[in-house]
């Protein structure tokens, strides 16, 4: 297959298909599972390093797709395999491959049945992921959207919880429903257009309202699925609470941004004139799960029920900003997803550290942890405080950018201001500090007086290494954003302007011109 690079190196195409060449080579040739885990960890740095020159050779200063790579695929179709990344994808794929690295090292030892086999399906998983995030043609992309179906599924239903076929069932099920409908539409779409199942195309094509809406329902229940969005959101707590830590890394890091992603990229600028119409009804969503989730989340007794549903919480932040239609709130939307696949990931590992100690999540079994366990707590502390939006940490940086673009937002659907839904918003940060130092206080501080607690050690070198990235990048994020905002900020600016310009106009000359069209066709 000839590809056409930018670059003249198809740096997106090693990055999808290096993990899953790495899974090839280990299933076939590496023997004896300390070898796994050592060639497993390989590939994954060696995945990570690969897609580090899309952050340095990433050209801040355009909004056109950059390492473009086209090749025909199904030509009959018009089916091709085209990538391309801007500011608001690259990101996303360098944590995808950060994350995995972080994913193999937890897994190292609290991983002792078929340890092959797990190590696969994170690195085919990882190939799934990226290649979501860098995909321009609708039909590449559904192909790499339900195929990291597979590697999730076995990664809860194997190595899961005493409930993982519920869970994996019910993870399944719901995201499936969704993205039949995703198919749908994107096939009505590629009618529609002019048979092209080009994304860019898709974005360009002036569709009229009653298409928009519709396409825009359907988009919606798949992407919201996906974020998840209340009320469709409770595969997420049976998912996180069976899957290995591992699992719930990468599921809370990478998962979970996909359909905040499908919005950015599908739904604003191909269908602007319906998302504005639907914004009402999309805040009352992102209130429902700042609001009301938050408040479930203070109720639970197991510690990964309350991180996954404080992460559907944190997500209603990212829609909120996702349809206020700014520049600060956008961006303040992307900010906050990276900084909550730091942040959830590393909350996820410091329940796995407890739970290879213990083998129990339930709360009321621990206390008094600080006494036998203080290089873990102050790690946990710091990530609890990260949680809460703590100034100069990076949940901090999107909350209140998303708060500022929501202040000054004005979409013309709402009948409500939005500084009264900013003010709504702002509750959260009350009720995440609930939720999460009550944890903390539970767990951590306190007396030592259960016997099982008394025998835990601290955390390993292997452990806490793992943590350190994550901790500098938080911090990074939090005292100096503008890096990251820089990557984003053209990207969104342009994404803006593609949400706010209606098609409507252009819909409407293209009906009116198809009669003489079809004459000189004729």
């Amino acid at each position: 297959m000839e590809l056409h690079n930018v670059l003249d190196f198809p740096i997106l195409s090693l990055s999808i298909f290096l993990p899953l060449a790495g899974a090839l080579v280990i299933w076939l040739f590496v023997k004896g599972d300390d070898a796994v885990r050592w060639a497993s960890l390989a590939v994954s740095i060696a995945a990570f390093i690969v897609t580090l020159p899309l952050v340095f050779m990433f050209d801040e200063t355009t909004s056109h797709m950059q390492f473009e790579e086209f090749a025909p695929w199904i030509s009959s179709f018009n089916i091709n395999y085209q990538l391309g990344v801007d500011g608001i994808s690259m990101p996303f794929i360098v944590l995808t491959s950060f994350l995995t690295v972080v994913c193999i090292i937890s897994a190292w030892r609290c991983i002792q049945s078929r340890v092959k086999e797990y190590m696969i399906a994170f690195l085919v998983l990882e190939t799934t992921l990226i290649g979501v995030f860098a995909a321009l043609d609708a039909v590449l992309f559904y192909f790499f959207w339900e195929a990291l179906l597979i590697p999730m599924y076995l990664i809860i239903g194997i190595w899961g919880g005493k409930n993982r076929v519920y869970a994996t069932l019910k993870f399944f099920l719901y995201t499936l429903a969704g993205s039949v409908l995703m198919l749908i539409a994107l096939l009505a779409m590629y009618f529609e257009a002019g048979k092209t199942f080009s994304l860019l195309a898709f974005m360009d094509y002036p569709f009229n309202l009653e298409w928009q809406i519709w396409i825009f329902i359907a988009f919606f229940i798949a992407f919201a699925v996906k974020v998840p969005m209340w009320p469709v959101h409770t595969w997420l707590p049976d998912a996180h609470t069976e899957a290995p830590t591992a699992g719930s890394v990468i599921l809370a890091g990478i998962l979970l941004k996909m359909g905040a992603y499908g919005f950015l990229r599908f739904s604003l600028p191909m269908l602007p004139d319906a998302s504005q119409y639907f914004v009402p009804f999309m805040v009352a969503l992102s209130l429902v799960a700042i609001v009301y989730i938050s408040l479930v989340a203070m109720m639970q007794t197991d510690m990964k029920r309350l991180i996954a549903y404080s992460s559907i919480a944190h997500m209603g932040f990212v829609t909120l900003g996702t349809f206020m239609f700014t520049q600060a709130a956008v961006e303040g939307a992307v900010i906050g997803m990276i900084s909550h696949g730091f942040v959830a990931a590393a909350l996820f590992l410091c329940v796995g550290v407890m739970y290879d100690r213990l083998h129990t999540r339930e709360i009321g079994d621990y206390g008094g942890v600080v006494n036998v366990m203080p290089v873990f707590a102050a790690v946990m502390l710091f990530f609890c405080m990260a949680n809460v939006a703590l100034p100069g940490a990076s949940a901090f940086v999107g909350e209140i950018m998303v708060l500022i673009g929501t202040f000054e937002a004005n979409p013309v659907y709402m009948d409500v201001s939005t500084k009264w839904v900013a003010i709504a918003a702002t509750s959260s940060v009350v009720l995440s500090a609930c939720y999460t130092l009550w944890m903390y206080k539970r767990v951590v501080m306190g007396d030592l007086v259960k016997d099982s607690v008394k025998s835990m050690k601290d955390m390993t070198a292997r452990e806490f290494g793992y943590f350190v990235p994550l901790m500098l990048l938080t911090l990074w994020m939090g005292f100096y954003p503008l890096p990251f905002l820089d990557i984003l900020h053209v990207s969104v600016e342009h994404l803006i302007a593609q949400a706010t310009t209606s098609k409507l106009d252009a819909a409407a000359a293209l009906v009116q011109a198809m009669p003489a069209l079809d004459a000189v066709h004729h």
